[in-house]
C-alpha cells in the first residue's frame, strides 16, 4: 500500500513548567504515532511540535530544543501558556497534550479518523485516562475517571484535547485562569460536540504517589475544586485552595 503524506498540519502544543523529566518520553510518544500510522496505512498529517514554556528553572528548554521542537516562552500558568501556544500554532488541527503524558501510539490512526470525518470539524476530541502505575488505587482512580468522562462529558487536560483550529477560534480558546482551564473550555464545547478515544492517554502517577496520603486525597481536592468551580467561585480562590 503507498502512503501518502496529507495536506493537514496537526500542531501539538506542550506546556511546561520545569517538565525535563517527562518531556522527552512525551514528544516521543507523539513521534510513534507516525510510525504507527504509516503501519496502518493512514494519511499521515504533517505534524509540528510547539513546547509553551512558562519559565521553567531546569532544561526542559534544552531539552525541548534537542527534540526538536519549537519552542515558545510565555507568563506562568498553564491557561496562559495553552492559549500563547495555540496562538503561535500554524496547523488546521491542534492537539494540546501535557508534558507529563504518553499517548499509546495508536494515537494518530485515532487522531486521523476524527479529523478526516467530514461531520467532526465542529467536534473536540480527548483520550482514554490512564495511569503509570500498577496500584489498584490507580485503577480505581481511572475508573472514576472514566465514570466522570460518560456522566459529566468533562475530561480534563491530562487527556488530551483535539480540535480544529476553527472551531478553537469560534470557543475563544484557552482563557488565562490560574486553574481549570481545561474543565473552562471543555464546558464551552458541550458534550454534543465532544468524543472520547479509546486511546489511553499514560499519565504520570507522581502527584499521586507524593505523601502517604496522596491516592486519597488528591482526587478528593480535585473533586472539591470541581465542585467549588460550579457553584461560581473565582478560580484564583480555588486555586490558592488547591495550593497552586
Amino acid at each position: 500500500m503507498r502512503i501518502e503524506e496529507s495536506a493537514v498540519l496537526l500542531s501539538v502544543v506542550i506546556p511546561t513548567l520545569d517538565a525535563a523529566a517527562h518531556l522527552p518520553a512525551c514528544i516521543k510518544s507523539v513521534r510513534d504515532g507516525v510510525r504507527s500510522a504509516r503501519d496502518a496505512g493512514a494519511a499521515i498529517p504533517e505534524l509540528e511540535i510547539i513546547v509553551a514554556d512558562g519559565g521553567s528553572g531546569d532544561d526542559t528548554v534544552a531539552r525541548a530544543a534537542d527534540l526538536g521542537a519549537r519552542i515558545i516562552t510565555t507568563a506562568r500558568g498553564r491557561g496562559r501558556q495553552l492559549a500563547a501556544g495555540a496562538d503561535a500554532a500554524n496547523g488546521d488541527w491542534l492537539l494540546f497534550l501535557h508534558a507529563d503524558t504518553r499517548l499509546a501510539d495508536v494515537w494518530l490512526v485515532a487522531a486521523v479518523g476524527h479529523m478526516n470525518n467530514p461531520a467532526h470539524p465542529g467536534k473536540a476530541a480527548a483520550f482514554r485516562f490512564a495511569l503509570d502505575d500498577p496500584s489498584r488505587a490507580a485503577r480505581l482512580i481511572e475508573r472514576l475517571v472514566a465514570w466522570r468522562c460518560r456522566a459529566l462529558a468533562l475530561p480534563y487536560g491530562d487527556q488530551g484535547l483535539l480540535i480544529s483550529r476553527k472551531f478553537y477560534r469560534e470557543l475563544g480558546g484557552f482563557r488565562a485562569d490560574p486553574l481549570m482551564e481545561d474543565v473552562d473550555l471543555v464546558c464551552r464545547i458541550g458534550s454534543q460536540r465532544l468524543r472520547l478515544l479509546d486511546v489511553p492517554a499514560l499519565t504520570s502517577a507522581d502527584r499521586y504517589r507524593r505523601g502517604r496520603a496522596g491516592w486519597l486525597l488528591r482526587p478528593l481536592r480535585n473533586l472539591s475544586c470541581l465542585g467549588l468551580y460550579f457553584l461560581g467561585l473565582p478560580t484564583p480562590l480555588i486555586a490558592r485552595l488547591y495550593g497552586r
